[in-house]
C-alpha cells in the first residue's frame, strides 16, 4: 500500500483551482500554465497508476475526521477506469477551453470552478467508502452550478435553478440512504460491501430505491432528466464536461458502485432489483432517443442523446452479468470519447460559424472539413457502426442480456440503434450532401479548438479497432470484471 499517491492526484486539480481564483483576469499565462500543468501532471500520475494496478498493486489513503468517521481514497481497477477518462478528457477540454474563450471576461472564475469540478470528479472516482463518495458527489453539484450559470443571462440562470431543483432532492435521498444503511451496518467500504444482517428484505428494497433515486438525477434517467437539456445554456466546454466526464458519469458510476460494491450481485438478484432497474434504463434509452428526434437545435439534440446513451452504462450494471457489465463499463469511456467529440464540434460550429440549429448545417462539411469529419465520427460511433466504439458496447450489452436471461434487451438495443440513425444521419446528410449558402467561409482556427476534437474522434475509432487489446477500454473493463465481479 502507498498512502501518498491518492492525495497527490487530488492535489493536481485542487491546487490549480484555488490558485486560479486569485489571479487577475489578464493573467492569461499564469492561468493557462496552472491549469495545463495540473492536467498534464495528473495524466502522468494516472499512467503510472495504470501500470501499478495492472500488476496487482493497490493504493489507499485513510484520513480520520472524527472517531468513527473517515475519508477513504482507494485506487483500484474500477476507480482507474473513471479516473483515466476524467484525466485525459480534462486535459483536452482545458486546451479547447483556452482556445474557445480566448480573452473573454471572467476566465479566472471559470477555470477555478472548472478545476474544482474535476477535483470533485476525481474524488468520486477514488472514493473507497460511501461517505467519501457522498462528500465528493455533493462537491461536484456545488462546483458545477457556477459553470452552468457562467454566461449570467436569463437562459443560463433558469438552467442553474433547474439543476438545483433536481439535484438537491436527489442529494437528500442519497444522504438518507447512507445514514440509514450505516446506522444499521456501520461504515461501508466498497472493498468489503455492506452488512445487511440487521435489515429485513423490505428495508433493503427501500434502501436500494433511495440510492437509485439519488443517483438517477445526475445520471439523467427518466423522469429526473429534464435539468440536462436545460443546461445546454452553458458554454460549449461546460457542455462537453457535463456530458462526457463529470456529472452524468458520476451518477452512472455511482450505480455501478452501489449495485456491485454495496449490495452485491447475489443480493440484487435475490431481492429482484436488477430487472426493474434495467427496464427503467431501457425506457430512458428509448425515450431519450425519441426526444432527440424532436429537437431542432444541435446541442439539445445532443443532450437528449446523452440522456439515452448514459443509461447504457446503468443497463450494463443492472443486468448483473459479466458480459453486460463489461459492456457497460467500456461504454463509460466510449460514450465519453464520442460525446465530447460531438460537443467540441458543436461549440466550433457555434463559435466560428454562428450555427446553432440543425437547419443551418447545410454544406458546412465543405466549409469546415476538419470539424465536420470529427462530428461525423462521433455521430457514427453513437449509432454503433463498426468498427466504432459504440458498436463494441452494443455487442457486449446484447451478449450480456442473453447471458443474463433478458433477451428483450436486444430489442431495446436494436430500437435504440434505429433511433440513433434516425436522429444523426439527417445531420450528416445536411453537412455533406447539401449545397452551402453563399458567403464567407468560416475559419477553423485556432488549432486549440480543432485538435482536441481530432484526438477524441480518433480515440473513438481506436477504442473500437483495438478493443481486443489489454490496454483498450474494453480490455480494462474485462480486467475489472475478472478481478472483482465474477460470480
Amino acid at each position: 500500500m502507498t498512502d501518498w499517491l491518492p492525495p497527490l492526484i487530488l492535489a493536481t486539480s485542487l491546487l490549480p483551482a484555488v490558485a486560479t481564483f486569485f489571479l487577475h483576469q489578464e493573467s492569461h499565462v499564469w492561468r493557462n500554465t496552472l491549469n495545463l500543468g495540473g492536467a498534464l501532471l495528473k495524466v502522468g500520475l494516472v499512467v503510472f497508476m495504470l501500470v501499478e494496478v495492472a500488476g496487482g498493486t493497490l493504493h489507499e489513503t485513510r484520513i480520520d475526521l472524527v472517531p468513527g468517521v473517515f475519508l477513504l481514497l482507494r485506487v483500484d481497477a474500477l476507480s482507474l477506469l473513471f479516473l483515466t477518462l476524467s484525466a485525459v478528457l480534462w486535459l483536452l477540454t482545458t486546451v479547447y477551453a483556452i482556445a474557445y474563450f480566448d480573452h473573454k471576461p471572467n476566465l479566472s472564475r471559470f477555470f477555478g470552478f472548472f478545476s474544482l469540478c474535476v477535483f470533485a470528479t476525481t474524488g468520486i472516482a477514488l472514493s473507497g467508502s460511501l461517505l467519501t463518495f457522498f462528500i465528493f458527489y455533493e462537491l461536484l453539484t456545488l462546483s458545477t452550478w457556477p459553470l452552468v450559470v457562467h454566461k449570467q443571462n436569463a437562459a443560463s440562470m433558469r438552467a442553474g435553478v433547474s439543476y438545483l431543483l433536481y439535484s438537491l432532492p436527489g442529494s437528500v435521498a442519497l444522504l438518507f440512504a447512507i445514514l440509514w444503511l450505516e446506522s444499521a451496518a456501520g461504515p461501508v467500504e466498497f472493498a468489503n460491501g455492506a452488512d445487511f444482517a440487521d435489515l429485513d428484505s423490505a428495508s433493503q428494497r427501500w434502501l436500494f430505491l433511495l440510492f437509485a433515486g439519488g443517483l438517477a438525477v445526475k445520471a439523467a434517467m427518466v423522469p429526473l432528466h429534464r435539468w440536462l437539456p436545460a443546461a445546454m445554456a452553458a458554454p460549449a466546454p461546460v457542455s462537453a464536461l457535463l456530458h462526457a466526464v463529470a456529472v452524468v458519469k458520476a451518477g452512472a458510476f455511482g450505480f455501478v458502485r452501489v449495485i456491485h460494491d454495496v449490495f452485491g450481485i447475489e443480493r440484487v438478484t435475490d431481492l429482484g432489483l436488477g430487472i426493474p432497474l434495467a427496464m427503467l434504463a431501457s425506457v430512458t434509452i428509448l425515450y431519450g432517443s425519441i426526444q432527440a428526434l424532436r429537437q431542432t437545435g444541435i446541442k439539445r439534440r445532443l443532450a437528449y442523446s446523452t440522456v439515452s446513451q448514459v443509461s447504457y452504462i446503468v443497463l450494463g450494471a443492472a443486468l448483473v452479468g459479466p458480459l453486460a457489465l463489461i459492456g457497460g463499463l467500456a461504454h463509460l469511456v466510449h460514450q465519453g470519447l464520442m460525446k465530447i467529440t460531438l460537443f467540441f464540434c458543436a461549440g466550433i460550429y457555434d463559435e466560428r460559424a454562428g450555427i446553432h440549429e440543425i437547419a443551418e448545417l447545410n454544406g458546412i462539411g465543405a466549409r469546415m472539413p476538419w470539424t465536420s469529419v470529427c462530428f461525423s465520427l462521433g455521430a457514427l460511433g453513437m449509432i454503433g457502426l463498426p468498427p466504432m466504439a459504440g458498436f463494441v458496447t452494443k455487442i457486449y450489452l446484447g451478449l450480456g442480456a442473453m447471458e443474463s436471461g433478458a433477451p428483450w434487451v436486444v430489442a431495446v438495443l436494436a430500437g435504440s440503434t434505429l433511433l440513433n440513425a434516425a436522429y444523426f444521419l439527417p445531420l450528416l446528410y445536411r453537412i455533406w450532401f447539401t449545397p452551402p449558402p453563399d458567403g464567407e467561409r468560416p475559419g477553423e482556427r485556432p488549432l486549440g479548438i480543432v485538435v482536441p476534437a481530432v484526438i477524441t474522434g480518433l480515440g473513438a475509432i481506436a477504442a473500437g479497432l483495438l478493443a481486443g487489446a489489454d490496454f483498450s477500454p474494453l480490455g480494462w473493463a474485462t480486467l475489472i470484471v475478472e478481478r472483482h465481479y465474477q460470480p
